[in-house]
């Protein structure tokens, strides 16, 4: 048992009041934890000790095989029993998932919430976005002509341009080399935290919970009922 102080339920934020999910008969993590905005909080274990259930469950997205109890709010609003599209989560993956038959700003624009209507302020926000990632004039480029850290940067603000209200993040790091893991993820903190997300990162790299900070949980294949502020 991994045993933290517990802080307080607040309103802004991401919160994890007593949230237990089961398979079953099986509990496989009773969890209490805040993310306040722009934090970082990361989530380590081995495999089969419940990282992407947690965040599938966040996400909304978990099989129904399994069940959740608890709380679970975003900014005040309990999300267990919404669907993924109303919970205003995010998800980066391993792979960048990047559209093959549609151009980078193809990509980007699939994105923007749908009541933004106007051209000319939907090719403001991709242009923006890839001002923000140093791509600039890099609309209608190929996917398929990037390198692995520019579709990575791309993929990076297709989430945020969904404008969602907290990251999840399922090991987006793990597939770069060396020098470039710790450039993206700088990256991907930085545009999370400047647009004040509260961020959960599920990794097995040591130093990437060292690049996030000190809120580190860690999930074993046992049953674990575990706080943390």
């Amino acid at each position: 048992m991994n045993v933290c102080n517990v802080g307080s339920i607040f309103t802004n934020g991401l919160v994890l009041d007593q949230l237990r999910v089961c398979l079953g008969t099986r509990v496989l993590f009773e969890l209490s934890a805040t993310v306040s905005l722009g934090e970082v909080l990361t989530v380590m274990g081995a495999s089969g000790s419940g990282k992407s259930s947690l965040l599938s469950c966040i996400a909304g997205t978990i099989s129904t095989a399994f069940t959740a109890q608890g709380k679970l709010l975003l900014d005040g609003v309990p999300l267990l029993g919404l669907p993924p599209e109303r919970r205003g989560v995010g998800l980066l993956f391993q792979d960048d998932l990047l559209f093959p038959h549609l151009s980078v700003g193809g990509n980007l624009a699939f994105a923007i919430p749908r009541e933004i209507h106007s051209k000319l302020d939907r090719r403001r926000l991709i242009e923006e976005a890839l001002a923000d990632c140093g791509l600039d004039g890099f609309a209608d480029r190929d996917p398929a002509t990037l390198s692995g850290g520019q579709r990575a940067r791309i993929s990076v603000m297709r989430v945020l341009l969904s404008r969602p209200r907290a990251l999840l993040l399922d090991e987006p790091f793990s597939k770069l080399d060396h020098a470039l893991r710790g450039q993206f993820r700088n990256f991907v903190f930085r545009e999370a935290q400047r647009r004040d997300l509260p961020i959960v990162l599920v990794t097995h790299d040591p130093a990437d919970a060292e690049a996030a900070g000190n809120n580190v949980i860690t999930l074993s294949e046992e049953q674990l009922i575990i706080d943390i502020q």
